[in-house]
């Protein structure tokens, strides 16, 4: 089983030819209201390539949390332990150019509630078999939850996102860290991801550096270091790719699939959702995934 502790949130999402720039106003093409937040991106992934999986984190009390606890049970997670707290439930505005990229504003709301694992969030952890952290909750939750989980022989996949100061306890309890290659340079000051990698890998048993089209770059232990090529596709939303690879990446590991078969297994993941709009909107079922790593002649 997969716990995800982390955020929920709803993504306001606009389409526009070109992002503002500041102080300036342009013409959206559309807009929606997407279930998202990192934690609930990645329990979806997760479900989706074929994992039991578990939520933890809090709802406001408002219509958004109401839809988010929906979200979730539809897509197969069990949301038992998601707790509803009063007031607004966390937002993200998203604008996404028809490029593809996005930027994004996060306003945590409920999440920001979320300042400790509950006695009953800390027994779902130790009977996982994989805990999946971000850092959208306050990060003296997120290394709770990171030292009981390494107590109870649970492995660890922290995505430090949104970026920030790691503390050394929290990275001592990850077994799995997995990085942009912005998110790798912020932290180790290494603009090259190469060495930002090897930098990682001195604290942390397995990381991965993802490179967004260019693929991913792998290491376990003091092994090789692998680069996993992406597929390449066109882009129509990058919103979720990340958290795709992170919750695809999770159940090859519950599988207990070899480090590179389960970074190929997440880049196809990824590569599918980035061809679809919306975060958990676009994010692969399990035959979706395996057809894409058999060719498209199978």
């Amino acid at each position: 089983m997969i716990s995800v502790f982390g955020s929920v949130n709803m993504d306001l999402v606009a389409y526009v030819e070109a992002a503002p720039a500041l102080g300036e106003t342009v013409t959206g093409r559309a807009f929606h209201t997407v279930p998202g937040g990192k934690g609930a991106n990645q329990a979806i992934a997760a479900a989706r390539a074929g994992a039991e999986v578990a939520f933890l984190g809090a709802v406001g009390d408002d219509s958004f949390g109401a839809e988010l606890r929906h979200t979730l049970a539809g897509a197969g997670v069990d949301v038992t332990n998601l707790r509803t707290v009063p007031g607004p439930s966390g937002i993200a505005h998203i604008v996404v150019e028809d490029g593809g990229g996005n930027s994004i504003i996060v306003v945590p709301g409920a999440n920001g509630a979320v300042t400790a694992p509950s006695a009953a969030d800390l027994d779902v952890i130790s009977r996982s078999d994989v805990l999946l952290l971000q850092l959208e909750l306050p990060v003296e939750a997120v290394t709770a939850a990171a030292r009981a989980a390494r107590a109870a022989g649970t492995t660890v996949v922290l995505t430090p996102a949104p970026v920030q100061p790691l503390p050394a306890e929290l990275l001592e309890a990850v077994d799995v860290l997995v990085a942009n290659e912005h998110e790798a340079a912020a932290i180790t000051g290494q603009a090259d991801h190469e060495r930002a990698l090897e930098e990682l890998r001195g604290t942390v048993g397995w990381v991965i550096v993802t490179l967004g089209s260019r693929g991913a770059l792998t290491a376990e232990g003091d092994g090789p270091v692998v680069h996993v090529e992406a597929r390449k596709v066109t882009a129509v939303d990058t919103t979720a790719a990340g958290d795709t690879f992170v919750g695809a990446l999770a159940a090859a590991r519950v599988e207990r699939r070899r480090p590179d078969e389960a970074v190929r297994f997440a880049t196809a993941a990824a590569a599918l959702s980035v061809q679809r709009a919306g975060a958990s909107t676009s994010m692969p079922t399990r035959a979706e995934i395996d057809q894409s790593l058999l060719g498209p002649e199978a």
